[in-house]
C-alpha cells in the first residue's frame, strides 16, 4: 500500500519521516559503538553496565512529569524538543573525557531527549494515518527508522575497517579511544540536521486545553500492564544482549555493528509487514505470538554455550539477537490497541507517553539487578527470567479485546 493511501495528505508526514531518518543514522553511528566504548574504553563491567543503563532509563521514567509540565504543547513540538536535547547529549558524549561519571552524565542527558521525541515518534504517525490504517503507519515508521539504522551501522563497519588499517585496534579491551570521537561527532552532526528538518512539522496536532498530560484511565489499565511486562523483558536484551557477546564471547565493535546492521535490514524488511499484519488479523493475535516465540530466543541466549561449542554458541546468540530485533517490531500491537479504544487522538496521544513512563517502573529495576543476576547467578538465569517475562505478556494479551482493522 503507498504512504498515500495511509497517511493524510494535510499532514507533514514527509518531513518527519525524513527527520526520523536523519536522526536513526545517528543512532546507528552512536549505538553501533558505545557498548564496545563502555567495555574497553570506560572500563565498565557487568554492574558498571547495569548502573548506566539505569541513569540512561530514569528519563523514561520521568517522562510522565517532562510531558506533564509540557501538557500544552503539540505533539510536533514536544518531537522538537526532544530533538534539540538529543543533540546537545550526543555533543557533550563526543567532547568529554572517558571517565565514567561524565560519560553516564552524557548518557542520560541524551536520554532525556530520546525518551521526549520517542512517545512522539509513535503518536505522530497514528495522528497523521487514515483511519484503520494505525499498523500500516508505525509498520512504515519502523522501516524508515532500521534503515536509517542499518546506515549508521554501516558507517561505523566502514569506519572500524579503514582506521583498523591505519593501526588503531577493534579489538576487545584494545580499542583507541580516538576511534570512537569522530563516531560521536558525526552522530551529532546527523542528529542536528534531523532536528533542522523536524522545525517543518508545524503542529497539525491538536494542543491539550483541558489537562495536564496524566492521564491513568482504567479502561488502559491492560495497556499499562503490558507494557510493564515488555519492558522488564525488552530490557534484558537490549541492555545485556550485545555485553554478553562482548564480555562472554569477545566480540569486537566491528562485530557487533555488523550484528547491529543484519538486525537493522530485518527489521527493515519485516517493520511494514508485522504493520499489516496487526491491521488485517488484529494486535492480539500478534501480542501473544510475540512473546511465545521469544522464549525459545531466550533458552538459546542463555544456554548455548552449554550446547555447543564457543564459537558455534557464539552464532547461535548472534542469530538470537537478530529474532529477539524482529520480535520487538511486535511492540506497536499495543499503540494500535491504544489508538483502538481512545476517544481522542489526544488521549491515545497521553496514553502512549504515560505508558512510556510505566514501561520504565520496571526497566530502571532490571538495569540494575540485571547486572547482579550476570555477575552473582549466570547469564542462565538472567534469560530464564526475561523468557518468564514474556510468558506473562503472553497471558495477559489473550484477556485484550480486538478492534477494526484496515481494509
Amino acid at each position: 500500500m503507498k504512504l498515500s493511501q495511509i497517511f493524510r495528505e494535510d499532514t507533514r508526514y514527509k518531513a518527519l519521516f525524513l527527520s526520523i531518518l536523519m536522526s536513526a543514522i545517528g543512532y546507528g553511528l552512536y549505538k553501533g559503538v558505545i557498548d564496545n566504548y563502555l567495555a574497553e574504553v570506560v572500563g565498565m563491567g557487568e554492574m558498571g553496565r547495569g548502573v548506566a543503563e539505569f541513569f540512561r532509563e530514569v528519563p523514561g521514567l520521568l517522562l510522565v512529569l517532562i510531558t506533564a509540565i509540557c501538557y500544552r504543547f503539540t505533539a510536533e513540538r514536544m518531537y522538537r524538543m526532544g530533538m534539540i536535547i538529543m543533540v546537545l547529549g550526543m555533543t557533550l558524549q563526543a567532547v568529554i573525557s572517558p571517565s565514567k561519571v561524565l560519560v553516564i552524565m552524557a548518557i542520560f542527558f541524551y536520554s532525556t531527549g530520546e525518551h521526549i521525541q520517542l512517545g512522539m515518534r509513535s503518536t505522530l504517525p497514528l495522528e497523521y494515518s487514515k483511519p484503520g490504517c494505525g499498523g500500516q503507519s508505525l509498520g512504515h515508521q519502523g522501516a524508515i527508522y532500521q534503515i536509517g539504522n542499518l546506515a549508521g551501522y554501516a558507517a561505523v563497519i566502514t569506519v572500524i575497517a579503514l582506521l583498523g588499517k591505519s593501526g588503531f585496534s577493534a579489538g576487545a579491551g584494545g580499542t583507541d579511544s580516538r576511534l570512537f570521537r569522530p563516531i560521536f561527532i558525526a552522530s551529532a552532526l546527523f542528529m542536528l540536521f534531523a532536528m533542522i528538518v523536524s522545525l517543518r512539522l508545524t503542529g497539525n496536532s491538536k494542543r491539550n486545553t483541558g489537562g495536564s498530560r496524566f492521564h491513568f484511565d482504567r479502561k488502559f489499565h491492560k495497556y499499562y500492564m503490558l507494557e510493564v511486562f515488555y519492558g522488564a523483558r525488552k530490557q534484558v536484551f537490549f541492555t545485556f544482549g550485545p555485553y554478553v557477546l562482548i564480555l562472554f564471547y569477545g566480540a569486537d565493535a566491528g562485530v557487533i555493528s555488523i550484528l547491529f546492521a543484519i538486525s537493522a535490514v530485518s527489521c527493515f524488511l519485516v517493520s511494514p509487514l508485522v504493520g499489516k499484519l496487526i491491521d488485517r488479523v488484529g494486535y492480539k493475535p500478534v501480542m501473544i505470538g510475540d512473546t511465545l516465540i521469544l522464549v525459545i530466543v531466550c533458552f538459546f541466549y542463555g544456554f548455548a554455550h552449554h550446547l555447543f561449542s564457543m564459537h558455534t554458541a557464539f552464532i547461535v546468540c548472534c542469530v538470537n539477537y537478530v529474532l529477539d530485533s524482529v520480535l520487538s517490531l511486535a511492540s506497536m500491537a499495543s499503540n494500535v490497541y491504544v489508538q483502538d479504544i481512545s476517544d481522542s487522538r489526544e488521549e491515545m496521544r497521553q496514553t502512549i507517553s504515560t505508558g512510556i513512563s510505566v514501561n520504565h517502573l520496571i526497566t530502571v529495576l532490571i538495569a540494575l539487578l540485571g547486572g547482579w543476576i550476570w555477575k552473582t547467578l549466570g547469564i542462565e538465569t538472567l534469560f530464564i527470567l526475561s523468557a518468564v517475562l514474556g510468558l506473562c505478556n503472553s497471558a495477559y494479551a489473550a484477556t485484550i479485546k480486538t478492534g477494526q482493522y484496515c481494509k
